[in-house]
């Protein structure tokens, strides 16, 4: 199998790291790793009409991600998820080009499943036995789901409030469940407690390159589905921002590639108003973010009081001339039914965030009528049938 997968860097003073051995997070500044490639050497070996003559999964960008051997990928067949156009969702919102990116279609039911395959794959090639991660939801799922596949051991701390679904797939799986009282930053103190000592590798949000990797692929993707022209506006709901990052990653890369040209788009960042750490510190002109107190929110994703790599989130907002919206949840839910009456998709709370907010821009004028705007549902509603009691 051929990658031009290279060396890890630091995202923030740029030392390199060897690619075949275990990485977490720069020792010199407690940063995360990127992994880069010999992106001049690609540009003369692979092109987009090769890449479309592939299978529709991730894994079709496979000389762009990090596995150097074949029998080390673990797949369930995620990523080419639907790209759709929402005209009646449009026409509410006043936007005539408006579309989704249903992540929900993924295995396990989210966009986790992208971060986990990469991840895990790389954890068998390096040899990693058992890994541990706190999760907010949906990527305790993914990351038991893989590891059952590669036959790792999965360790998963979540808060006792997590969407029901999304722990008891967690022990379908066999991986390892844990209750904390609290939100994610506490699931991640109790899980560094509970690893001390062991050889558990620690798979957070982040914390380890490769979760990125799998994310970045969604940038990619849209790429492909759009015609190589980028969309204006991407909405994109953010805890720990892998998403946001990996897609602006993707962008410097397929421009180094010649794959793509002119503006990359305006990136949205959608949180919750009770959970609002990026936008806070967005508001402020920050570079990093202040933990977010007694966060509350339905949309279990966004819980994320502080996100472990705010800085790149911050970074990729600024850079792209974007914004950061908080949104409540009363209208969140609310929107959760306008999609499903309007376009018959039913989004997660965190993919419905991107609807509220998108109507919030396109009545402040930051989004004009005929702007193509694409919004991430990261996970299906499916999920989260608690929100909607009764009949």
């Amino acid at each position: 199998m051929k990658t031009y997968f290279t060396h890890l860097r630091c995202s923030q003073c740029s030392r390199e790291f060897s690619p075949r051995s275990i990485q977490t997070v720069c020792p010199d500044c407690n940063k995360t790793l990127l992994a880069e490639y010999d992106l001049a050497a690609a540009k003369g070996g692979l092109s987009r009409e090769e890449i479309a003559k592939r299978p529709g999964d991730l894994w079709r960008y496979r000389e762009l991600l990090p596995v150097f051997e074949e029998k080390n990928i673990v797949t369930l067949g995620e990523g080419w998820t639907p790209l759709l156009k929402t005209p009646r969702l449009g026409a509410e919102l006043k936007l005539s080009n408006l579309y989704v990116k249903e992540e929900g279609y993924n295995p396990t039911g989210s966009f986790k499943a992208r971060g986990l395959a990469l991840a895990v794959s790389k954890a068998k090639e390096l040899g990693i036995r058992e890994a541990a991660m706190p999760s907010a939801g949906n990527a305790g799922g993914a990351l038991a789901a893989y590891a059952a596949q590669a036959g790792i051991v999965a360790h998963v701390f979540v808060p006792k409030d997590t969407p029901v679904v999304n722990i008891r797939e967690v022990s379908v799986y066999g991986g390892r469940v844990v209750l904390v009282d609290g939100v994610i930053s506490d699931a991640a103190k109790a899980m560094n407690e509970g690893r001390a000592g062991t050889s558990w590798f620690d798979m957070s949000t982040m914390k380890e390159p490769y979760r990125l990797e799998g994310k970045k692929t969604m940038g990619y993707e849209i790429a492909e589905q759009f015609a190589w022209e980028l969309p204006d506006v991407i909405f994109y709901p953010t805890g720990g921002g892998t998403g946001l990052i990996g897609m602006w990653k993707a962008f410097r890369e397929m421009e180094a590639l010649g794959w793509i040209s002119g503006k990359r788009p305006r990136m949205v960042c959608v949180q919750s108003s009770g959970c609002a750490p990026v936008v806070r510190a967005f508001g402020q002109g920050k570079t990093e973010t202040q933990f977010w107190e007694n966060a509350k929110t339905a949309a279990s994703g966004l819980r994320v009081p502080k996100p472990f790599a705010d800085t790149l989130i911050l970074e990729a907002l600024y850079e792209s001339s974007g914004i950061a919206v908080a949104v409540p949840d009363a209208e969140i839910i609310a929107d959760i039914r306008l999609a499903a009456r309007t376009e018959g998709l039913f989004l997660s709370p965190e993919g419905a965030a991107t609807v509220t907010a998108a109507r919030e821009l396109s009545r402040s004028g930051f989004l004009k009528p005929a702007d193509s705007v694409l919004l991430f549902n990261t996970g299906s509603g499916y999920k989260y049938f608690e929100l909607f009691p009764g009949p």
